[in-house]
């Protein structure tokens, strides 16, 4: 059918307008990115964040693991009378207590953390890497100061050794719990499930438990060599040898920087295993 309305035409002198094809593209213009975070500043708010995350849910946890400590110190009594054997209890039990924060509850956490894809909220934070392991690992490390001073002064009255030089206590907390964060950080990030990160946790820290509290010189060599490679082992060395009458600060302060490079070195691992984790 032929249509009888007239077809409108454009008056003469107007051009038509373009159509959509002959319309020039827009030019795209990229927004510039916010300025990558700082690390001490990420690291402070990661720290922060932790810590009022895990205040009230890990409290329970450092009382267990300090009576924990503390009654293995009250069952080496009846083994131990004193002399370097109960220096050696006192300082691993109270190292222990880092141990099981740090090294055990940090792996599970981890191991959760992947698990569940919350790795993929802190991937997504304009924050280092390393803000972040090392922010909770400070948080978790920061649980272990009371229990492990608490346990130290305990030990001390329980074997009656000298409390002079307690003081060391804060270069071997920080420094211990730095490289146990890092192996326990390291061990939940590297664990495929999080069932083996919190066995791996608790293999973890009943080898502090029993290469710690135990004298070196009731070990055999092979687990004497498997103690020398455990990271607590520098900070319980230190805190044991601060119970002499006249330490030896040169071997203490050895022992401390032995620690430190190994807190370096774990965390460093933990950082790579997070980057690791954060991509797959």
């Amino acid at each position: 059918m032929t249509s009888i309305i007239p077809a409108r035409t454009a008056p003469s002198g107007v051009r038509p307008a373009p159509g959509p094809s002959a319309t020039p593209p827009a030019r795209t213009v990229a927004a510039p990115l916010a300025p990558r975070a700082r690390l001490l500043p990420s690291l402070a708010a990661v720290y922060r964040a932790q810590l009022s995350r895990a205040r009230v849910a890990r409290i329970p946890l450092l009382f267990v693991a300090t009576f924990q400590s503390v009654g293995i110190m009250v069952l080496m009594r009846g083994v131990v009378d004193g002399g370097a054997e109960a220096r050696a209890v006192v300082a691993g039990s109270s190292v222990l207590v880092v141990a099981f924060v740090a090294l055990n509850l940090l792996a599970q956490y981890f191991g959760q953390l992947r698990a569940s894809g919350g790795l993929d909220h802190y991937a997504t934070l304009p924050v280092p890497p390393a803000a972040v392991v090392l922010g909770a690992a400070g948080a978790y490390a920061s649980f272990t100061v009371p229990g492990t001073v608490f346990t130290a002064i305990t030990g001390s009255v329980l074997f009656q050794l000298p409390m002079t030089h307690l003081w060391v206590l804060v270069a071997v907390v920080p420094l211990s719990g730095a490289a146990l964060a890092g192996l326990g950080a390291a061990l939940g990030l590297l664990a495929p499930r999080p069932e083996l990160a919190t066995l791996l946790g608790q293999l973890g820290m009943s080898a502090a438990l029993l290469l710690g509290v135990l004298p070196a010189e009731r070990l055999p060599a092979p687990v004497g060599w498997a103690r020398d490679l455990l990271p607590s082992t520098y900070g319980v060395e230190a805190l044991a040898r601060s119970f002499d009458a006249r330490p030896d600060w040169g071997i203490i302060a050895f022992f401390l920087a032995i620690c430190a490079a190994v807190g370096v070195l774990s965390l460093a691992v933990a950082t790579w295993a997070y980057r690791r984790a954060a991509v797959r």
